[in-house]
């Protein structure tokens, strides 16, 4: 599986000592590496279908301070897309009032039919884009009903009535950046870790250091704002489970790669 790494603060903070580490993780998770740093209107991505420990550019980049709000990491363990580009998180979009979203995924859409559509316009080949793309759909759709922009709780309740439906059956581990509201979900367990430090609250598949990592609160969306968490969602209870036909599943998928 892919790991994941967030950041949701108050203030700037220094996440270097945390990066390092995370991408320290990349010999298990060879497929490609991502950074996104994001403000309240723009998100500034890098990447590469590189295995982070063999970037040049990501030794440079980690060599100067970097020092973000809000930030997301991702190193890919491919199971669903060749190892391109094209394919490595974290992804981002603007809706149609230019509000921009970016996501980063750690799992797998075994079935959920409302991203089929959007395998023949997605720039890639991930579930993880389509992820993205029908979310951001569903947002665009609820906003021209209203003829207004969403408040931060109206677009919480609508990812919220969409995570519990997407999870039933899939895993999905993922972070979500909107602009003002900071989303994470996991329903895999022991599978995404928070660290709570004043006004700032940081986010990992595996603990980074030895300070007090907790487990995220399971099966329930949450929504974080300046490092407070603001929104609980639905205890939805939909744990994904490893399957022999999941396996099967992805063994195929991937031995395509």
């Amino acid at each position: 599986m892919c790991e994941l790494f967030g950041i949701n603060s108050k203030e700037d903070y220094p996440i270097n000592s945390y990066l390092k580490e995370f991408f320290s993780h990349s010999s298990a998770h060879p497929h490609g590496w991502g950074l996104a740093l994001m403000e309240e209107k723009e998100a500034q991505v890098e990447k590469e279908p590189l295995q982070a420990a063999k970037s040049n550019y990501l030794k440079e980049r980690l060599s100067i301070p970097v020092v973000a709000k809000n930030a997301f990491a991702h190193i890919r363990y491919a199971t669903i897309g060749n190892v391109e580009y094209r394919n490595c998180h974290p992804y981002t979009m603007r809706d149609l009032t230019g509000r921009h979203w970016t996501l980063v995924h750690n799992g797998t859409i075994f079935n959920y039919q409302p991203l089929d559509g959007y395998v023949s316009i997605q720039n890639g080949e991930t579930d993880s884009e389509r992820i993205l793309l029908y979310i951001v759909e569903m947002v665009n759709q609820q906003e021209s009903r209203l003829g207004r922009p969403m408040r931060e709780e109206e677009r919480f309740s609508l990812l919220d009535s969409i995570i519990v439906e997407m999870s039933a059956g899939n895993k999905l581990n993922l972070m979500i950046y909107d602009g003002e509201l900071f989303y994470v979900h996991t329903n895999y367990k022991n599978s995404l870790y928070e660290l709570d430090k004043e006004n700032r609250v940081l986010f990992s598949t595996v603990p980074l250091d030895t300070e007090g990592w907790n487990p995220v609160i399971f099966t329930t969306l949450l929504a974080y704002k300046h490092g407070q968490k603001v929104f609980s969602g639905t205890k939805h209870g939909n744990e994904y489970l490893d399957s022999e036909e999941n396996m099967k599943y992805l063994y195929s998928i991937f031995s395509d790669l």
